[in-house]
Formats: C-alpha cells, structure tokens, sequence
C-alpha cells in the first residue's frame, strides 16, 4: 500500500449573545460553525479521495423567574449536519479514469480484494460513497422549584429529525480472488457491486417526544437522595417517497415496500426510573459515598438501519455473485479478461435485501454505579469505584443473514452440504435483529493531586470487562476486529468480549509550572520564568479478536456471502495462553488451533463430513469450538509530553497570554501493534486446510510514530 499525504483544513466559528430584559427574564442565543474539508490518494496512490463534513448549531433560551422558587426556561435548537465521505476528487494515474477497464458500462476499473492482500481500490469513483443530510429541530421546556428540602426539576423535550441518505457501494464493482494463482489464472470467487442508475437518496422522518420528573431530596443534613422519571419515545421512522424495502421473514420472497418500517413501536412504554443518593457519613466534608441506578432506553433511530434502508432491492440494485467464473473478451494486453464479466441487469435472485426486525422489542440498558471518595490532605484526594451495567434487545446486525442453517450434533453445529440457503430469491440480505445482550462491570481507582506549589497529578485505574453477543449496530464490521456476520441462529456462540473491551488501562497525566529563582529580574527573569512541563502516560491491555479460518472460501459450507469458518482451539502444552507477547511476526499462538475435528470415524462417515482426510478425521462443515474473541490483541504504552512558555504581557491586558507550545507525541517512539486484520491475519488456516502463512502477522500501528507539534496560542 501507499501512504500519502493526508490535507485537513478546518473552520471553525462559534459565538454567543446574552441579553437580560429586567430581573425575571433573561435571553441568550448562540450560533456554531464548523466545516472540515479532507483529502488524501488511495492506497495505491491512483486516485485522490476528498471527504467533507460541515455542521451548523443554533440555540436560543429564554429563561423567566416567577418567583425566587421557581425559575422556567424555554429553550429551542437547530442543529444542521452535512458530510461528503470518501468522494473521488480525480485521477493520480490517468488509467484510473479509464472506463474501457470497467466492469460496468461507463465506469472506471472496480475494485480486486486478493486474500492476503491489500485492496486495489479501482479506478476513479470505484470506492463507496456515502452523503449525508442531517436536520435536527428541537424544543425544550425545563422547570426548576425549590420547596424546602426538595429541589424539583421537571419538563418536556421534542425532537423532530430529518435525515437524507445517499448510499453509493461498490459503484464500479469488486472481484475477489482466494489467492495469488486464482487472480493469476481468472478465477475470481465472488462479484459484487452496486448499480448507480438505480440509486436514489432515502429521505427518513422520525419524531421525540419526552417527559422527566425528578426531585434532589435533602433527607438528612449528610444525605441526598435523587429520585426520578423519565418517559421518552420515538416514532416509527418514515421515508417521504415510501422507498423503504423490509422482509417481514427471512424466508418471503418479497419484502415490505413503503411503511410503516416497524410493524408495532416498541418504544410506548419507555418509563425509565432513576435513584441515586449522596451522603456525607462523617459530617465534615472530607469524605463522600455517592451511588446510582437507573433504567436508559436506546431508541431505534435511523442510525442503527440508515445503511439497510438504503441498499435494497427494488430501490436499488446491488448484486453478489458467488464464483462468477472466467470471462472471456478480445482484450487489449493491458486489460485483464476478468474486468468484462458481470453486466446488468441482474436476476432478482443475485440482488440484495435486507431484514430488519419488524417487531422489535424494547431495547434498554440498566446502568448502576456506587463510588467512595476521600480527601487525604488539603490538595489529595482518592477515590474508588464500581460500575455495571446489562444491556437487552440490543441491535444485532450481520452483513449476510442468508446461509443454510446448520444442524446440532453431539459435536457441535454442522453444515449439511446438500442443504440449500434459507432464501434463494436473494444474493444477499443484510440483517438487523434486535436480540443482543451485553454486560459490563468495572472497577476505578483514582488518586488525584490538585495543583498546588506549581504541582498538579493524577493517575487512575480501571479494571473491566464488557462482554456482549455482538458490538455492531451501523455495519457488522464496525470495529476493524468485528466478525461481520456471526452466529444469528444461536447467540450462545457468539457471547464473549465486547469488539471494544480494553481490560486494563493505567492513565497518569501531570503539570508542573517550574519555579523562577526570585532572584532573577529583567531578561534573565524574562527567559526563566513561564515554563511548563506536562505529560501523559497511557498503559492498557489490546483489545481483543477471534481466530478463524479459509474466510471468503466457505470451507463450513455455509453458502453465505459473507462467510466466517471458525477452528477448534486446542488445550495442549503451553495454549494456556494464545499469543506470543513481542512477536509481531508470530503473534498468536497457531499451534494451539486445528481444523474442527470429527470425534470418531463414525461420525464423520455418518455426518458426511467434507473435504477432511477419514486419517486424521479433520471435518470442515463442523463448527469449531474456538469462541468469539478469544484472543487478547497487543497492549499499548505510549508518553506523551509537552512543554509551554507562558510570556504574560500585563500592559495589553491583565489576562494575556502568548503562550508558545511544543507538543511531543509517543516521545518514546514505542511501536504499537494493532491487532491482527481481520481476516488476512487472523485466519489461521487456508480454505484448504494448510497453515496460512500471514497468520498472526501484525503489520500495523495504533498509534502514530513519535510526532512534534509547534503551536502559538494567545489567551485573553
């Protein structure tokens, strides 16, 4: 791959206006502005990608005094949002805007994903795209009432949202090759690709309305208690065209056109209580025991589904092709025959649908936290905390939900070979299914120095887990370790570590404002005095990832589009634990996974086993035992620091500052690894069974190489 140069300007305005018309009424209004372009070359250097996001803010609050007990304020917002993701601003490489290499009439070159490999991204407007329009008008009305111990707070809010959506994916097409030899010798194994004259934008409509009640209670001069209700709901979403295509069951041959998008609304009976206290045991201030719980819902908003809603058929027409086949074509030398082989249109059988839940069920997360803090002297304090949290219903999103289901046997999941997908009208659906659970507890201690003698530090530490069914919601793989689709049909497989899970984190940051020798006065005085050292130190575990096998080959059998092959991990001397910590050239452990076994000869006689050799009973259409995330990625320690010279200048202003910075990023220059990419790195078997040879490589950061900011800023 290559890496270019990456442009980014920003500009960014912001301002506020208060006016107070008399004692009891008081006006404010503020107004943002924020509009990033960016451009950068692809991969390959071929073709300039330009991505722009803008936002517009605006809010206005009056506030009015009825009387000292009671105070009301109305307050109104518009929030407007734009964003132009991974456009083609033109060609690096004139062969990049070549449309005689398309594989689509009038397009340029599609995009080649060899496995192993990094992508060739194609020719100009090869790469998706996606425009978004976010309009957002809100209104909020809160009230404020002081009755002797009780602090009231109640009021009412309504959101109406409007988003536009423009889906472009794969607008030129992609070949996928298993390997080197297939690309060589014209043997793509899948073709997918979106068709830009069936493309329309999705106009999607959805409304918030919400209600909360809660009173600060001072039961006793050392206790507060907080008590609360919160009642908060949505609309089931619209689309202004009625362009919304939804299978009511994965099996219909047809899906749902038009609305509604959801059969009921889950979100009627959103009540969500909330309890919480403060107390103060020994009555002088220096110690504090606050803890919460509280019910919060997670609304169905357009986010979880914008990407589903805007890539079906028959509003649009993106195709998926499993082993395509050659093609042959009188081609010049310098165009390869396999770029002439799929035109539209295309059957409806290789289109592809999606399937949303039409009856989702409430989705919420139940959060809970108890936390001790304790001042230990004047200018230290220290505190320890608990927090947890269970989520359910949550959104389960997969890429390709269409496979043939697998049967139970005493070993496990198995693919029946001659069994057929569960809907063949299809190429691919997408699915969302609002089954997910997640669970998370932690444990946080801090200890914190305020600043004092020029002197400021504070270091905190947390031990956790997060443990879920699943971390997607937007696309499948929306963390680079995400498995796109996993087990829909049976959750149980695919409970482990959260996508994000990070066990351990230390975070140390400190200033200290170095002292001037009271001696020193005119220039000497002038160049010692202002300096400020700071620096952060982060220590934390990697986040974790699953091991598989022959991705994109289907060697289980599934005849999935998105298919995921999962080995057996073995219990042997020394696979107590996965990896080999330091090795970015062998970083897991391969020697502690095999290919799914049959457990004797009978049973792989009896349960058809595929392609595995009867002598060593290897079974490929048997699911593995190795579960998701299983294994914990490289760690990350990293130092930061920086130094400022403040140079006060009293005779402008008592508060002006030119301060100059320099900023030294991972000063240590410490190689980060990311984890292994999924899948070219974390396949640890080839389809056909042999050890891959980029198995546990890591070959790239998460954080950058050591970098030095300059900067000049003036406080006034």
């Amino acid at each position: 791959t290559f890496s270019g140069q990456q442009v980014v300007n920003e500009n960014f305005v912001t301002t506020r206006a208060d006016h107070k018309f008399s004692e009891k009424d008081s006006l404010y209004g503020t107004y943002l502005f924020d509009r990033t372009p960016y451009s950068a070359p692809d991969g390959m250097n071929n073709v300039k990608l330009g991505s722009l996001s803008s936002r517009q803010f605006l809010a206005a609050e009056e506030t009015h005094s009825f009387a000292p007990t009671f105070v009301n304020a109305v307050r109104f917002g518009f929030n407007h949002e734009a964003v132009n993701n991974n456009q083609s601003t033109g060609a690096i490489n004139p062969v990049a805007a070549d449309s005689t290499l398309g594989s689509f009439a009038g397009r340029n070159a599609a995009q080649v994903q060899i496995t192993g490999n990094s992508l060739m991204p194609g020719g100009v407007g090869g790469l998706p795209t996606y425009l978004y329009r976010w309009n957002s008008f809100q209104v909020y009305d809160d009230a404020f009432l002081n009755r002797g111990k009780h602090a009231i707070k109640f009021g009412v809010a309504v959101e109406r949202m409007l988003m536009q959506a423009t889906a472009l994916t794969d607008p030129s097409g992609i070949w996928q090759f298993a390997d080197v030899p297939s690309f060589m010798t014209n043997q793509p194994s899948r073709f997918q690709g979106g068709i830009v004259s069936t493309l329309s934008p999705r106009d999607v409509r959805q409304t918030i309305f919400g209600g909360y009640l809660q009173d600060d209670w001072r039961w006793l001069p050392n206790l507060t208690l907080n008590l609360g209700l919160r009642y908060e709901m949505a609309t089931v979403p619209t689309e202004t065209h009625r362009k919304l295509a939804n299978l009511r069951n994965l099996s219909d041959a047809s899906p749902h056109l038009g609305d509604p998008f959801f059969v009921n609304n889950p979100t009627t009976k959103n009540f969500e209580p909330r309890l919480g206290f403060a107390w103060d045991p020994l009555r002088n201030g220096k110690m504090a025991v606050r803890g919460g719980a509280g019910l919060f819902d997670v609304l169905p908003l357009p986010y979880q589904f914008i990407l589903l809603v805007t890539q079906a058929a028959p509003f649009f027409e993106y195709t998926s092709i499993k082993n395509p086949g050659p093609t042959t074509c009188n081609c010049p030398p310098t165009k390869p025959p396999f770029f002439d082989g799929v035109l539209p249109p295309f059957p409806a059988n290789k289109l592809r649908q999606t399937y949303t839940d039409p009856s989702p069920k409430r989705n919420y997360v139940t959060q809970w936290n108890l936390n001790v803090q304790y001042q230990l002297t004047p200018s230290l304090a220290a505190m320890v905390a608990y927090v947890g949290s269970r989520g359910l219903h949550q959104p389960f999103r997969v890429d390709d939900a269409d496979m043939a289901l697998p049967t139970v046997t005493s070993a496990g999941y198995l693919w029946d070979p001659n069994a057929s997908r569960l809907n063949d009208h299809y190429g691919s659906i997408r699915g969302m299914f609002y089954q997910g659970r997640s669970y998370f507890n932690a444990l946080e201690l801090q200890l914190a120095k305020r600043m004092s003698h020029g002197f400021q530090l504070q270091g905190t530490f947390t031990w956790g887990k997060s443990i879920d069914t699943s971390s997607a919601t937007v696309a499948g793989d929306a963390f680079g370790n995400s498995i796109s689709s996993l087990n829909w049909f049976d959750m149980r497989l695919d409970r482990g570590l959260s996508d994000f899970n990070v066990g351990r984190t230390l975070v140390v940051n400190g200033t200290w404002d170095i002292p001037t020798a009271k001696s020193f006065s005119g220039p000497a005085r002038w160049i010692a005095d202002g300096w400020e050292l700071g620096l952060i130190l982060t220590v934390s575990d990697g986040v974790p990832f699953t091991p598989t096998w022959g991705t994109g080959d289907d060697p289980a059998l599934t005849q999935n589009n998105d298919d995921w092959a999962f080995p057996n991990r073995l219990g042997g001397p020394g696979c107590k634990t996965l990896t080999n910590p330091g090795n970015p050239n062998n970083y897991i452990k391969t020697q502690c996974f095999a290919i799914p076994t049959a457990p004797d000869a009978a049973f792989f006689t009896a349960n058809n086993c595929q392609v595995g050799d009867l002598t060593n009973l290897q079974c490929f259409n048997l699911r593995g035992n190795a579960g998701r995330n299983i294994i914990i990625g490289p760690g990350i320690t990293n130092l930061d620091f920086s130094v400022f010279k403040n140079n006060r200048i009293k005779r402008i202003s008592e508060n002006f500052n030119v301060q100059f910075r320099a900023e030294i990023f991972n000063i240590l220059n410490h190689p980060n690894f990311a984890p292994p990419t999924v899948p070219d790195e974390s396949d640890i078997f080839l389809s056909d069974g042999t050890l891959s040879g980029s198995a546990g490589l890591l070959t790239r950061t998460t954080i950058p190489e050591r970098q030095i900011q300059f900067a000049v800023k003036f406080i006034f």
